[in-house]
């Protein structure tokens, strides 16, 4: 273990405890520990949307893959893309006004049950259940990275680097709730954006140029450069349909929430794709670059090419950095999750169902609560590192993207949209996806986010046609929506 990359870690892990402090003494109720008080700027909530997205992923997995099968993994990335920016483009303000009007929805489960005055609590539960369940499991699985990371790294014991990661990242989100992980996610996102793109650089570099390295790929084997070499129509699609998660999924469009003003959000869109374009360039070109210099020795695992990178090519101050920027990407997914999940347990259990009275105080302190106890349940299952299911981030990624994508879309753009089709979706969405994921042969092999998506928006409208009258929705619900709609409507005249 290298003494000065140790260093250079330590110290970033100390600055990300130091925003959390701060941040806890700008948290004085419980839209400022959910939302930030919706005072967030364009470009922290782009870079934070983006660095809660993508997780290690970026760094890990999208390089790993392109070492392993070359350019027939851009597809993957190509759907994020076209359904990040779509998300930017039609959700985001829509939302960011929608959820205003609808007295002041601060979670997406209290948007859902305002934007239908579901009296039942219904939508509420049905909701953050889903949400609780996902994120507990996704939560895990990013654990379990940031503990491999350490101990690989570091040559940490496997369960003290798990509770070294798992300490760091609750003390901030404990401390100061969504400003402290925006601010985070901010500075984590510039760190990741700084690796992906001097990575590759530098190892293209080193090879000798990029047609250098092409010329070298094609030669170990020319199915490298092909985009189609080993693929199927259904295994295309599966990659493209990455791409309708981001409608639903609940610690990215809470960011459009909580922008400051919709005015702010074309500037976020811009640098929110921008950055994710440049990152995702820079992981394929990561991965590409390690299948030309790992030509005479193969990694054993695929996805430690930026690790293996990072070790061989760098000076140990700029190694930490850089081994930072992968911790970086696994807590700026975990730490979103885990106030998504608060949210959920203070706003829409608590207060929803058990204190419907509760204190802003007293709001902020279960949310906290609910931070240590989910994060506790997280690591339990993330003790044994053969617990760790791989697939499990893609499968989180469809429940939510099945079950909430085309609920928010309808919800927002759809006026005769019912309480009854809103449960339906999203019941099943989540049951498509969970029944869908356990078959497999022939179709059962496309995406389960791609039935759950279809399904999902079937059972809405359907539902709601055979539900719906003039009195459902009801009148307060109709003008809440043409409310919503002229105000967008007279923003962008």
């Amino acid at each position: 273990m290298d003494i000065v990359t140790l260093i250079t870690f330590i110290i970033y892990l100390v600055g990300m405890l130091v925003i959390g402090i701060v941040a806890f003494r700008l948290t004085n109720n419980l839209s400022d520990y959910v939302l930030g008080g919706r005072n967030l700027g364009g470009s922290v909530a782009a870079l934070s949307a983006g660095a809660s997205d993508m997780s290690s992923w970026l760094l890990l997995g999208l390089p790993g893959a392109m070492y392993a099968g070359g350019m027939n993994q851009i597809w993957i990335a190509i759907g994020l893309a076209v359904g990040a920016y779509l998300n930017w483009q039609f959700v985001a303000k829509r939302l960011r006004t929608y959820t205003e009007v609808a007295q002041d929805s601060i979670t997406i489960p209290d948007f859902l049950e305002n934007r239908f005055r579901d009296k039942s609590r219904v939508l509420r539960v049905i909701s953050a259940f889903v949400i609780l369940i996902f994120f507990t499991f996704y939560t895990s699985a990013g654990l379990v990275g940031g503990a491999i990371l350490f101990e690989q790294s570091f040559g940490i014991d496997y369960q003290s680097a798990l509770w070294i990661g798992a300490i760091v990242i609750i003390s901030y989100t404990f401390l100061g709730g969504f400003l402290a992980v925006s601010w985070t996610d901010f500075f984590q996102g510039i760190l990741m954006f700084f690796a992906l793109i001097v990575v590759p650089i530098i190892a293209i570099n080193v090879l000798g140029g990029w047609n250098e390295v092409v010329s070298q790929v094609g030669n170990i084997d020319p199915g490298y450069l092909n985009a189609f070499t080993d693929t199927t129509a259904i295994g295309i699609i599966s990659l493209l349909a990455w791409g309708l998660g981001y409608f639903g999924q609940p610690h990215i469009i809470t960011r459009f929430m909580a922008i400051k003003s919709t005015k702010d959000i074309p500037k976020a869109r811009f640098v929110g794709m921008s950055w994710m374009v440049f990152a995702l360039y820079g992981a394929i070109f990561t991965g590409f670059a390690g299948i030309a210099y790992y030509a005479d020795a193969p990694l054993e695992n695929p996805e430690t090419v930026f690790i293996a990178f990072t070790q061989e090519l760098f000076n140990p101050w700029i190694a930490g950095i850089l081994l930072a920027a992968i911790l970086s990407a696994i807590m700026s997914t975990i730490d979103s999750q885990l106030l998504v999940s608060s949210s959920a347990v203070a706003e829409d259990f608590y207060k929803g169902i058990i204190r419907k009275n509760a204190s802003q105080t007293e709001l902020v302190w279960i949310g906290r609560a609910a931070v240590i106890i989910i994060a506790i349940i997280a690591i339990l299952i993330a003790q044994n590192p053969e617990s760790r299911v791989l697939d499990l981030v893609g499968y989180a990624w469809a429940g939510f993207g099945a079950a909430f994508g085309p609920v928010i879309i309808l919800s927002l753009f759809w006026k005769r949209t019912t309480r009854r089709g809103a449960i339906a979706g999203i019941v099943v969405g989540a049951l498509t996806v969970i029944i869908w994921s356990q078959l497999e042969g022939g179709i059962y092999d496309l995406y389960e986010i791609v039935p759950g998506f279809i399904l999902c928006t079937v059972a809405i409208i359907i539902v709601s046609l055979i539900f719906g009258s003039p009195t459902n929705p009801s009148k307060v619900v109709r003008e809440e929506f043409k409310e919503a709609t002229e105000i967008n409507t007279d923003m962008e005249s």
